[in-house]
């Protein structure tokens, strides 16, 4: 949970209220391109100190060469003869008084210095701080345990999978990637060795290790960890998975390079100690089990639908399902119709396609990063931020911007029903961040403590989400009763019944924004609500209607 948080504005829906808060960048692909821009200007300033210090080197250069030159021509054969020149003399003192402490003592240096670190002080506010750190690795985790990702290669830059024959294969091609270093991966390790999470801490320290192996050079100025933190992190990891004899191996390795870490030779004593009252545990390797999760009990099924990358179903499997050119009996539509494509019936889902065009699709981004803030969801009648949803929300008035009232009236028209506040909520815009994704969830409140009924218009009833953007990889939207996927359509929107006729909820609409591979998401939500719509969907005492 962020410490940055700061509660200024709080906006009451279902599960979900928006908090504004100040860092998270990790939270928001938005903000991920904003620091890029801020690191074009730390770029700017290291150039500029560079040209500084080679211009100060150069000059200190130019003087030793003047002065060497001086001993080796001149003081070298004949001292006596050079001392006895009052010219020779007097140089030589004034260099000793003064030439050589203006070199030694001068603040140049410092002041070159001091520019670089104001350049990065202008900037600092808007830096990464512990928590996008940490997020951003959690990100790499969730990415790779929702898409079962091969560890050597995403440090490689490839998104592979390993098959049951010990094969890789391409997941994805990114156009662009980079390689990991041996220092990447010690941080990614180091923050799941940190929650004792040594499922993954194992994995990317083991890789942390290799590289830090294989490095040219011993030490980085930039980097934050080293061989000896990798094999000592990793020692633990393994100790702590059962494979003892590993760590012992590691652990020895460490003190070729510490041999006075006391630390590390008591944990040599004890692990040669455990080896030896179980020998078993000499070869013995541990068992790699990944954390458990307590509130996410469609794991299996929610990662499966993730990894298809969208699985709706297909008409020869089901077919009542169509397409067509879709009016609603509405006078606006007859001319330029809506391509609607009936993608369920169970849980009854709508795709209409080109339902926003890309320049409102822009507008609707633009007008809402200002307001972007980490969302966060409900428990009870408190709200917190929490991993299984990553991203960053705004609410848009229609007096936001005239195209958010345009797509009220588009949505009315297309569904007939009262989306006007307080029967429908403010379009909600949402950008999810790095690995962003929303776990297995309800639009529909399951509580009658939820927030959402402080509106006085009872349950959502329906959703209309819009995407906003396409996306390279991932990003479903996974249902997960229902049992598919469907992926990004960029400026389509997706329509589905979160109620039944009879106010009940509809349990197959359990359904998670899957983790973003590759690419920006954002998508704009309209939730509509019960009250208001008793003419456009009456009600039904049928429990399947």
């Amino acid at each position: 949970m962020s410490i940055y948080l700061k509660f200024l504005t709080v906006w009451f829906v279902t599960g979900l209220v928006v908090i504004s808060t100040n860092g998270e960048i990790f939270t928001s692909m938005m903000n991920v391109k904003q620091a890029i821009d801020t690191e074009r200007k730390l770029i700017y300033h290291l150039k500029a100190y560079i040209e500084q210090e080679t211009e100060r080197l150069r000059d200190i250069q130019r003087f030793y060469a003047k002065v060497s030159q001086l001993h080796s021509a001149v003081y070298s054969r004949l001292t006596g003869a050079a001392a006895a020149n009052p010219l020779v003399a007097f140089t030589l003192i004034k260099r000793l008084h003064s030439e050589w402490p203006n070199v030694v003592y001068s603040e140049e240096a410092q002041e070159n210095t001091q520019a670089l670190r104001s350049g990065y002080g202008n900037v600092e506010g808007s830096l990464p701080k512990q928590e996008d750190i940490q997020g951003a690795a959690q990100g790499l985790m969730r990415l790779q345990d929702v898409y079962a990702l091969h560890v050597e290669g995403l440090v490689r830059g490839h998104f592979q999978r390993l098959t049951n024959q010990g094969n890789t294969v391409d997941i994805y091609r990114p156009r662009v990637s980079i390689p990991l270093s041996g220092d990447d991966c010690f941080l990614v390790g180091k923050v799941a060795y940190d929650v004792e999470d040594y499922y993954h801490s194992v994995q990317w320290l083991e890789e942390s290790v290799r590289l830090f192996r294989g490095s040219e050079l011993a030490w980085r100025p930039e980097d934050e960890g080293s061989l000896e933190d990798a094999l000592d992190h990793l020692a633990f990891s393994h100790f702590k998975t059962g494979n003892i004899s590993y760590a012992l191996s590691l652990s020895q390795e460490l003190l070729r390079h510490d041999p006075l870490n006391g630390r590390v030779l008591l944990n040599v004593e004890k692990y040669e100690r455990l080896l030896v009252e179980n020998p078993y545990k000499a070869t013995a390797a541990g068992v790699l089990k990944r954390p458990s999760t307590t509130y996410l009990r469609t794991r299996n099924t929610y990662e499966r639908l993730c990894q298809t990358q969208g699985s709706q179903p297909k008409h020869y499997e089901d077919p009542e399902l169509f397409c067509d050119y879709f009016t609603n009996g509405s006078p606006a539509l007859l001319l330029q119709p809506m391509r609607r494509e009936v993608v369920s019936f169970k849980p009854y889902l709508v795709l209409y396609h080109n339902f926003i065009t890309d320049a409102e699709a822009e507008s609707i981004k633009k007008v809402a990063q200002p307001a972007l803030r980490r969302s966060v969801v409900a428990s009870g009648e408190n709200q917190a931020t929490v991993d299984y949803r990553i991203s960053k929300s705004a609410w848009l008035k229609d007096t936001a911007h005239p195209i958010v009232g345009k797509l009220d009236e588009r949505i009315h028209t297309l569904t007939g029903l009262n989306v006007q506040h307080p029967y429908g909520e403010y379009l909600q815009v949402v950008n999810y961040g790095i690995g962003g994704h929303y776990e297995p969830h309800f639009d529909h409140a399951t509580s009658k403590s939820s927030p959402l009924y402080r509106l006085k218009t009872g349950n959502r009833i329906a959703t209309f989400m819009i995407y906003l953007s396409a996306v390279e990889a991932g990003g479903s939207t996974a249902f997960i009763y229902a049992n598919f996927s469907i992926p990004i359509v960029q400026n389509a929107a997706l329509f589905w019944w979160n109620l039944h006729r009879n106010g009940q909820g509809n349990g197959d609409t359990l359904h998670a924004g899957c983790p973003v591979l590759v690419g920006d998401k954002w998508v704009a939500n309209k939730w509509i609500h019960e009250y208001g719509q008793e003419f456009q969907r009456r009600c039904s005492p049928n429990p399947d209607e």
